[in-house]
């Protein structure tokens, strides 16, 4: 069975990708979670050759990245990416798009899903950067006729674009209907309220992720349950 390492579902939208992938797939696979904090990387590098999550292990064989992990994947499962050709290049080209590129979204909308945010104001390449999803999913969903990215069924594409969902509920992102319609199925999809709901429970906090939020925008609510540790004791 593959072994797929992790960091805190809170934080890591890095991980969530081949999680939500597996899990909604129906690829089994064991759970291993990795506290970020000052011994992350060393805890972590034992694991991955970059000292990073996700990291995937099938038997001797070790997989990092979250897009290498998906074509990894692709090699053993139907149903990563679409059957159909001009799906399948169209949702690997999304898919790599997002891997690369967002940085302000990024960096602006950093993942906590136990939290809503009210921004202080829409930066200019924030804005871009949501213009851009909306288009990029306006198009999946009209040339491959939904209600996912690249058609009937989830797959790698969606799974890229998950953690965007959870930066749209967390800060109030203002998207037009298709595209608020499209982050509401995959908030309602079982995996992804599985990993919300062990997101919300987890008792840990790292301080540069929560330390980066307030530059951004003001907490307006917590749902997490209280903390009991920070991460960088």
């Amino acid at each position: 069975m593959y072994t797929l390492h992790i960091g805190n579902k809170n934080y890591s939208s890095w991980s969530l990708r081949p999680w939500i992938l597996m899990t909604e797939l129906r690829i089994p696979f064991t759970e291993r979670l990795h506290l970020f904090g000052p011994t992350f990387a060393a805890k972590a590098e034992a694991k991955s050759p970059a000292g990073l999550v996700p990291c995937l292990h099938d038997g001797r064989r070790i997989v990092w990245d979250s897009i290498a992990i998906a074509e990894y994947l692709a090699d053993r499962h139907p149903g990563v990416w679409p059957s159909d050709a001009d799906a399948r290049a169209w949702a690997r080209s999304a898919a790599a798009e997002m891997h690369s590129g967002f940085a302000m979204l990024r960096e602006v909308c950093s993942m906590s899903c136990g939290i809503r945010v009210r921004l202080h104001s829409l930066p200019e390449g924030l804005e871009r950067n949501v213009v851009r999803l909306e288009e990029l999913w306006h198009d999946g969903l009209e040339r491959f006729g939904g209600p996912f990215l690249a058609g009937a069924s989830f797959g790698a594409v969606d799974a890229f674009f998950c953690p965007v969902a959870f930066r749209v509920q967390s800060y109030g992102l203002d998207l037009p209907p298709q595209a608020d319609a499209y982050a509401k199925r995959l908030l309602q999809l079982p995996g992804m309220r599985r990993w919300y709901e062990a997101a919300l429970a987890e008792p840990w906090r790292d301080p540069p992720h929560e330390d980066a939020i307030p530059a951004y925008g003001k907490v307006l609510e917590d749902l997490r349950v209280v903390a009991e540790t920070s991460l960088s004791a």
